[in-house]
């Protein structure tokens, strides 16, 4: 328990930070991660967590996590969120070996769903960082590529 309470400190924390203080693209890594926290609970109410076989309820809760983090790697005008997506993906590639080699040891199967998990707060408390570290020295900080904000006209440029 005290791994979890650990955990939700620190996207507690990040994702706080990066709603006060990051751009476009912190907020809406920040906003992707409290969906997902609000999803794998609503997910426990309903299913009790199970790793012995292929997790149908976390594969959904992950392949919606990566789309959404592709799409911000995608739009964003930031290096940071393309290491988020890679993160994205590593719990797929658990779902994938879940299904390929169903010896997997559950405890193997949910380690790789998690571990990968750990890394995406302190990555947006860096990636908020470094964005008011761009505000402080250029005064700006274009947050999404040109070509996509030219496509949506109504997304704020900050």
């Amino acid at each position: 328990m005290l791994r979890i309470a650990c955990f939700l400190t620190l996207l507690l924390a990040a994702t706080i930070y990066a709603m006060r203080k990051g751009g476009g693209p912190e907020r809406a890594m920040a906003i992707i991660l409290i969906a997902m926290l609000a999803m794998d609970q609503l997910l426990h109410l309903l299913v009790p967590p199970r790793f012995t076989a292929l997790d149908a309820g976390h594969l959904a809760i992950d392949l919606a996590a990566a789309a959404a983090t592709l799409a911000l790697a995608l739009a964003a005008h930031r290096f940071w969120p393309l290491a988020a997506a890679a993160l994205q993906i590593l719990p797929l590639l658990a779902h994938v070996s879940r299904t390929v080699d169903v010896s997997v040891h559950p405890i193997a199967y949910l380690s790789m769903q998690v571990a990968a998990s750990w890394l995406l707060p302190p990555l947006l408390i860096l990636g908020t960082w470094r964005h008011r570290k761009r505000l402080q020295i250029c005064g700006n900080d274009r947050s999404w590529h040109a070509s996509w904000q030219r496509s949506n006209p109504s997304m704020p440029t900050r």
